[in-house]
């Protein structure tokens, strides 16, 4: 998946919008101003198909990057899908300062961490399922599932992803 062709580069302009881009045809502006709207000064529509994959990557599951910064203009939110393939499971890693929610769509993913003690401990979810990462906390995902992939809808409380893939939990 690629990011989509009607993604527009920050207006450093103020002010308000200009006439619509070719996706936004409905959005009218300022006459004083020329070319397309600011990010910020317009509602953006992510189709399911537009996702981006170029997105900070953890072995044993996909992400896929719909609101962040560089898409859309968020300053302090990234959201998007990550995708786990049956059997398998992700590499440990944490998301540094972001706080990250997880909203389960498909599947029975668990999310394994280490309790004060070191002992693993694992979430067992289903669709309808949140999970909360509270930041620094090293974690993995896991898709036991021997058909069905896991899929889940991540917002974190920063614009990117952040990704610090670690050896262990």
């Amino acid at each position: 998946m690629t990011a989509p062709d009607h993604a527009l580069p920050p207006d450093p302009s103020p002010g308000g919008a200009t006439p619509g881009d070719a996706f936004h045809p409905e959005l009218t502006g300022h006459a004083d101003q020329d070319g397309p709207a600011p990010l910020r000064a317009r509602l953006h529509h992510v189709r399911a198909d537009a996702l981006d994959g170029d997105t900070a990557q953890t072995g044993g599951m996909r992400r896929f990057a719909a609101i962040s910064g560089q898409r859309v203009g968020s300053e302090r939110i990234w959201m998007g899908q990550t995708h786990v393939a049956p059997a398998t499971s992700s590499a440990n890693h944490h998301h540094g300062h972001s706080e990250t929610a997880i909203h389960v769509v498909r599947g029975h993913p668990e999310f394994v961490f280490a309790d004060e003690s070191g002992e693993e401990v694992r979430l067992q979810t289903s669709p309808g399922d949140y999970v909360f990462v509270p930041p620094y906390v090293p974690h993995r995902e896991e898709n036991p599932h021997p058909e069905e992939e896991a899929v889940v809808v991540i917002a974190r409380s920063t614009q990117e992803a952040i990704v610090v893939n670690l050896p262990t939990l």
